[in-house]
């Protein structure tokens, strides 16, 4: 399992631990600095988040809002390229990681960790992306054979799972009731999950079927098929041979009159009622089994759900803020320990061999992500050669520029345009896990607001 970029801990327990190794009279200065730190990346990841929302509010599944303006087609082909765009940008800078068609289809094959067979209808989806984020190793324990003994599993899972469906236009939909449908066509639904096992992806898809496995097949087949011999060996052989009778009798193929007594009409009565009964029975299990296995895919969703549709913008941004603080506050950190100046690559050793040695924590430090920031800010200086090498400006300094930037962040009423880190500025956009359609990249017209 390959080190991710995401780092397990909160920026407040991240501030912290730097704070500490830090002598005392420049704990507080750090903290301020952090602070100051913090509010001016929040102040420019929220710009962000109204472009996301407008693009997004033609596909919304609910809205309790009115419609000022109606959406064409071509403006809502727009808005939906922006709404993908600007989603995968904020999912990697919340350090989450694209899956690939290829990855989601090998999961799926590999056997249900919920003990589910699960299928995903495709048929009226048009495009699909799916990020995650936080992959462990876990393990639990498992009853076999009724009970008789227990074994441990071992399998991976994710901490965080992103799905985006945008499923197709009403005119895909004309043979069939649009009201019947559990999804408005031609909505988008975003959709937030934690703890999810790697090989359930499937359940977190829309339009999810509930499929028997062998072993449920064979779990209600079995007893259902010998206590069906026992019936027809009982019941049903002696009504079938009367039923015969009277039927060569009717087509006067046997001149010889059946016995039609009340007493045999009774009991062949009887015995299709009870064979009935059965049937009805049996119908009645397989129900019970495909309803339990139902309650089971409705209670791992329920608690393992976190967030849906705009609600999870806002948990994204959230999480992408913490990234972009963690990063830019490391790399500050440690080239202020250093006492001289570090390259990117001395920097980016010295940040994950401390967490591995302090924390038992590894991870992927994004170290130019780190230093694109402080060099944005102006709080890092350059000095050219060979390799390049970066120095810090001072506690003092440094806390000084970020508050005269907060002081500045608003010039006559417009955010101010000193070098902006916002999502749209990463070095390229991520490419969409997978999709039924190509995403425009990055650079394409703003997406109207519907709302104007």
């Amino acid at each position: 399992m390959s080190a991710e970029h995401f780092l397990p801990f909160r920026r407040t327990d991240v501030v912290a631990m730097c704070a500490d190794e830090l002598p005392s009279g420049e704990q507080h200065q750090f903290r301020s600095f952090s602070r100051l730190l913090a509010s001016l990346i929040h102040h420019r990841f929220a710009r962000r988040i109204e472009t996301l929302k407008d693009a997004y509010y033609p596909f919304q599944p609910q809205s309790d809002t009115r419609t000022v303006r109606v959406v064409d087609a071509a403006a809502r082909e727009v808005a939906r390229a922006r709404v993908e765009q600007e989603l995968t940008q904020l999912a990697t800078a919340a350090n989450y990681i694209p899956m690939s068609l290829a990855e989601v289809e090998e999961a799926l094959r590999r056997s249900s960790v919920l003990k589910l067979r699960l299928e995903i209808d495709k048929s009226d989806v048009d495009s699909v992306l799916l990020f995650r984020r936080g992959e462990t190793q876990e393990t639990r324990e498992e009853k076999g054979l009724f009970g008789l003994w227990k074994k441990t599993v071992s399998f991976p899972q994710y901490a965080r799972v992103l799905v985006y469906t945008k499923f197709k236009e009403a005119q895909h939909f004309t043979n069939r009731e649009a009201e019947k449908l559990p999804f408005r066509p031609g909505s988008i639904i975003v959709k937030l999950f934690q703890n999810v096992p790697r090989e359930d992806l499937e359940m977190i898809f829309p339009n999810v079927r509930i499929r028997m496995r062998l072993v449920d097949k064979i779990f209600i087949g079995v007893p259902a098929v010998a206590s069906g011999i026992v019936v027809i060996i009982a019941k049903l052989f002696a009504v079938v041979t009367f039923l015969w009778g009277l039927l060569i009798f009717w087509l006067k193929f046997n001149p010889t009159e059946p016995d039609i007594s009340r007493t045999k009409l009774a009991t062949t009565g009887l015995a299709l009622f009870a064979v009935g009964t059965y049937v009805v029975r049996q119908l009645s299990n397989f129900k019970n089994r495909k309803i339990s296995f139902m309650k089971a895919l409705s209670e791992n969703l329920y608690y393992r759900n976190l967030d849906n549709d705009a609600g999870v913008f806002h948990h994204l941004l959230d999480a992408a803020e913490e990234a972009e603080v963690i990063e830019a506050v490391l790399a500050y950190h440690f080239l202020h320990q250093a006492g001289t100046a570090l390259t990117a690559d001395e920097l980016d050793q010295r940040v994950e061999q401390w967490f591995v040695r302090r924390w038992n924590t590894r991870f992927d430090f994004e170290v130019d992500d780190g230093l694109r920031k402080l060099r944005e800010l102006g709080l890092v200086t350059v000095i050219p050669g060979a390799q390049e090498r970066l120095s810090p400006l001072s506690l003092v300094d440094a806390t000084r520029v970020l508050d005269r930037l907060w002081d500045d962040a608003y010039t006559d009423g417009e955010p101010a345009t000193v070098q902006q880190p916002a999502l749209g500025d990463l070095a390229a956009a991520t490419p969409p896990a997978f999709a039924m359609h190509p995403v425009p990249q990055q650079g394409g017209a703003p997406a109207p607001n519907p709302a104007t």
